[in-house]
């Protein structure tokens, strides 16, 4: 699969989501101090981007 989510730690020791297209960091989430908390930004994404707007800076 070309696009996938990537969970590491940061110099910070944060867990940091990746999302990932031909492994290429294409966005990535907020530093979180558990796993658990990265795994469920992911979900969330998942969830509620297929229908988010789409909007354009003036």
């Amino acid at each position: 699969m070309a696009h996938y989510f990537e969970i590491k730690k940061n110099k910070a020791g944060e867990f940091v989501a990746y999302f990932k297209y031909n492994s290429e960091a294409i966005f990535w989430t907020e530093g979180y101090s558990s796993k658990a908390s990265a795994v469920n930004a992911i979900e969330s994404i998942k969830k509620n981007g297929p229908g988010a707007e789409t909007r354009e800076a003036e």
